[in-house]
């Protein structure tokens, strides 16, 4: 967290703007003090990093499985503007828990805990005991073999629901995969990739 200081909060963020060679719409600042004077007046704003958010969701995340009766340690990576949160707990299943509903539900409330804490939408994905990196793995595996499918059938198939970093896993394993693209639909918790055949000039996929 950096702080700077001006007359107004409006010549700060130009401040902290130029300082730090971002636009204002990509500054992340809290408005610390504010003075109003008759003959002196200044603002100081409090800028914060992709690290910072990172930082808070660690603890946030410790304290909030505590108050529920399970320890547990985080270690974070930040990849692009991804902050990666990997919680360990003797009790890493009950985190999971079934499907992974209550790890997705976890990730939800960090995603709001940072949105209400620092006004900004970080991106925010949580993994327990690498259950998310396996997830992912077989998520590939499912969807080569469906588009596979879809190429050899040119039947176009709808995967289930899934959340927004696991559909970037097909959107992702697929991109370069001939014959096939692919598509989000639906809302929220409903969202789901649907594979669509699109006949190339070969004929054959990737």
């Amino acid at each position: 967290m950096k702080e700077f200081t001006a007359k107004t909060v409006e010549e700060a963020v130009a401040e902290a703007c130029q300082a730090l060679g971002v636009k204002e719409t990509a500054l992340v600042y809290g408005v610390k003090e504010e003075k109003k004077g008759l003959f002196k007046k200044s603002a100081t704003i409090e800028v914060y990093e992709i690290e910072d958010a990172a930082a808070y969701i660690e603890e946030y995340l410790r304290n909030a499985l505590k108050a529920l009766g399970v320890e547990a340690t985080t270690e974070s990576v930040i990849e692009e503007d991804v902050i990666k949160v990997t919680i360990d707990s003797p009790r890493n299943p009950i985190i999971i828990g079934k499907n992974g509903k209550t790890l997705q539900a976890l990730n939800e409330i960090a995603k709001v805990a940072l949105s209400t804490k620092f006004r900004h939408r970080y991106r925010v994905v949580l993994d327990v005991g690498g259950y998310k990196e396996d997830r992912y793995a077989r998520i590939a595996r499912i969807a080569r073999r469906v588009a596979h499918d879809v190429v050899r059938s040119h039947v176009d198939v709808s995967l289930d629901p899934m959340t927004p970093d696991e559909r970037r896993v097909v959107h992702n394993t697929l991109s370069n995969y001939r014959g096939v693209k692919t598509e989000s639909f639906g809302e929220g918790p409903n969202r789901a990739v649907h594979i669509e055949y699109v006949p190339d000039e070969e004929g054959e996929e990737k």
